[in-house]
């Protein structure tokens, strides 16, 4: 936009196939993100990101008013170093189990030889990886709540609410000047999809925590398992500025 504003834009989509019951029928749950925000440089030491995300997840079957939840996150960061910068914000989204929060403290940080990079923002994510000529290898971390509304006319008033850890390894390489990053990983998804009755809620959900959960599992606790997954990751570059914005897509 200007010389201290860059706007952040993205889409993001995935689709996951599975039982929900060991005697049932497969069950496809879709979910479609897009990312709207803003980020502002406001002086040398201190910059904001703020990002909105609102989003279509259920089977896609009859989809309605029901099916639309509403998130996004504020960052405010502080550069501490050229090559280090620290960072404190929040997380929040309306699910079909209620509000979802958690706050975000973590640091983005650069060796002088920019080989190794860190980009922390926990409890959600974690990612460090070290560069070898045209190819890095890292690790990361990923883990958030979501849910889904199931409104298949075969279903009762159901929704399955997602607790996702994704922990991964990966190889990556940076095309377009390095403005867009490939990365191949591989890894254990401790994913449980857990199917409530429509109308059960909790009263607030913080980071790990739930208060006020009453509600009543219909299905049994799924395993996790190893997966594979590709994606195209997208770096943002705010004007005379080192940190980097990152919008990934699965």
């Amino acid at each position: 936009i200007n010389e201290k504003q860059a706007l952040i834009t993205g889409l993001a989509f995935s689709k996951n196939r599975l039982q929900l019951f060991p005697a049932g029928m497969y069950t496809n749950l879709f979910s479609t993100t897009l990312k709207i925000g803003m980020a502002s440089s406001w002086s040398e030491k201190w910059s904001t990101t703020i990002v909105a995300l609102p989003k279509i997840a259920s089977d896609y079957e009859n989809i309605s008013g029901k099916d639309f939840y509403l998130g996004g996150f504020a960052v405010l960061k502080f550069q501490k170093k050229e090559n280090l910068i620290y960072r404190f914000g929040a997380y929040g989204s309306q699910e079909a189990f209620g509000f979802f929060t958690t706050p975000i403290i973590g640091w983005y940080y650069l060796s002088p030889n920019q080989r190794f990079e860190m980009d922390m923002s926990l409890p959600i994510a974690a990612d460090i990886s070290y560069k070898l000529g045209a190819v890095s290898v890292g690790a990361d971390y990923i883990g958030i709540g979501r849910s889904f509304n199931l409104t298949s006319n075969d279903m009762p008033d159901w929704y399955v609410d997602l607790s996702s850890l994704e922990f991964a390894t990966y190889a990556q390489v940076g095309v377009l000047d390095k403005s867009v990053l490939l990365r191949s990983k591989v890894g254990y998804s401790s994913n449980n999809y857990e199917v409530y009755p429509q109308g059960e809620k909790i009263d607030l959900g913080v980071s790990a925590f739930s208060f006020g959960d009453d509600r009543t599992q219909l299905n049994p606790n799924l395993g996790g398992g190893i997966f594979l997954k590709f994606e195209a990751i997208y770096r943002f570059r705010l004007p005379n500025k080192k940190e980097i914005i990152e919008t990934p897509t699965n």
